[in-house]
């Protein structure tokens, strides 16, 4: 085991040191302050990534695209074989995971809701709906949030990260759809619009170079080293509209599309930032003491100068992509890594989702789960205990106001139902044999479809924002 943890520290050293031009981390000699009351319960570091798909780790058959950094942390943690995001695209996959909240009783269950004007914009979370951030400060962790929020509602900051329970929290903001306030895009805000902090992408390798960095001044600087942290960072990559990033080396000599380098590059470059912070929680003395989770909000996407999902196999043997309530779109990889605590090398088949991760942080930090979450905790996953299956999980989803494209899908054991309109058919597939989801059984089994359209209708809570089975009454 400890020649194994060198290794995986050697690799950290090894990636930071060499991913190309941008800014560097901390002096690697420097000690971390410690103090007398370093709390006993763990800190906890949240990686989300935009828009990584099912197939592009090499910890889950990515060829072609390097992760050394993800791929170690897998191999000395657990990996998730069938863990699922909140949405198949980022706003509603985000609420799902920030207040445990299923998507079919969510607020937010598209990136835009429908408003009485008739106007198709951003809907923000409830404020009486807890976040992780207000769960975990409420129970004396020092909290953060460096990145995509995507949460809120542009010109009302009450509903902002900073807001909404993240005490340092560091964000970018776009204008609204129909007016408002102008935000400048290469601007990250701080606490609300406190302060803000320009991003020029010619000093970095890449936005997520940028935020790193952020990250370990905020370790560094700002955190309150008598309590727990709870740092949430909400990676860029490898979304296609990070149109460009400073590194020029990155898998410029192997003759692949413009578009394809820069996704690849984007990815390696993520990798190297969860280095950046492993590397830093080692040389404070915390590694040992943080639960360190990975995933992503959805599957990937085909956005950004024409990238195409299928050249790198982004979603592997899965069926659909971003915005698909099929495997594929869904399906996202999950690593867990707590040392001396998860056993090392662990594959774990539990049907696993983002629902699940308040309710598994809240036993991590010893705090009552709020009555809004409805998932399970993971934490006897992680640690090897028994536990129960879930009788199912299911997904509701409007990709845009018109009315097919309202989307709900189930999984139940190894079948998944899936249905793209409410007066549609439900599709069914055997997962166990048909993980691309080719053979549609439906016929076969018309008990197992009777009782998923009994949860696609009754399963659910409605909301004004999201008709149920869509919408055509909103502006152009």
């Amino acid at each position: 085991m400890e020649k194994k943890v060198c290794l995986f520290l050697l690799v950290l050293c090894t990636i930071f040191c060499s991913c190309g031009k941008g800014q560097k981390g901390p002096n690697s000699n420097s000690k971390e302050k410690q103090t007398s009351g370093k709390a006993i319960r763990p800190n906890i570091l949240f990686l989300l990534a935009d828009d990584l798909g099912y197939g592009e780790l090499g910890a889950y058959g990515q060829k072609m695209v390097k992760t050394p950094i993800l791929d170690s942390l897998a191999n000395l943690g657990m990996r998730f074989t069938d863990f699922y995001a909140g949405s198949p695209v980022c706003s509603p996959s985000r609420a799902v995971l920030m207040t445990g909240i299923p998507s079919s009783k969510n607020t937010i269950r598209g990136n835009n809701g429908l408003y009485t004007t008739g106007e198709w914009r951003r809907v923000a979370l409830k404020k009486e709906e807890p976040t992780l951030g207000e769960m975990l400060g409420n129970a004396g962790y020092q909290t953060a949030f460096i990145g995509k929020w995507h949460l809120g509602i542009p010109d009302d900051v009450g509903t902002w990260a900073h807001a909404r329970g993240f005490q340092y929290a560091v964000q970018e903001q776009w204008t609204a759809r129909y007016g408002g306030r102008n935000f400048d895009g290469p601007m990250e805000y701080i606490n609300g619009i406190q302060d803000s902090i320009n991003f020029d992408y010619t000093q970095w390798d890449s936005h997520d170079d940028f935020r790193t960095q952020l990250a370990l001044d905020y370790l560094d600087t700002k955190r309150n080293t008598d309590k727990p942290f709870f740092l949430f960072m909400s990676f860029r990559a490898p979304h296609g509209h990070e149109y460009v990033i400073g590194n020029k080396e990155l898998y410029r000599d192997l003759g692949w599309p413009a578009q394809e380098r820069l996704h690849a590059a984007k990815i390696t470059l993520l990798d190297k930032q969860v280095g950046r912070l492993l590397r830093k929680l080692e040389t404070m003395g915390e590694l040992e003491n943080t639960l360190i989770l990975f995933t992503s909000d959805n599957g990937p996407h085909q956005e950004g100068d024409d990238h195409d999902h299928e050249f790198f196999n982004s979603n592997g043997a899965l069926k659909g992509y971003k915005r698909d309530l099929y495997e594929g779109g869904l399906r996202v990889p999950f690593i867990a890594y707590w040392k001396g605590k998860i056993a090392e090398g662990l594959t774990s088949s539990f049907i696993g989702s983002f629902q699940d991760i308040m309710p598994t942080l809240a036993q991590v930090a010893g705090t009552p789960v709020p009555e809004q979450a409805t998932g399970t905790s993971l934490l006897p996953v992680l640690l090897g205990e028994s536990h129960g299956e879930r009788p199912y999980l299911n997904w509701e989803f409007v990709k845009t106001s018109r009315k097919n494209s309202f989307r709900q899908s189930v999984r139940m054991g190894n079948f998944k139902g899936v249905r793209y309109a409410v007066d549609a058919p439900t599709e069914l597939y055997d997962l166990e044999t048909d993980i691309s989801e080719t053979n549609n059984i439906a016929d076969q089994h018309p008990e197992i479809i009777k009782k998923m359209n009994h949860i696609f209708k009754e399963d659910r809570i409605a909301n004004s924002h999201y008709p149920y089975g869509g919408s055509q009454d909103q502006k152009k």
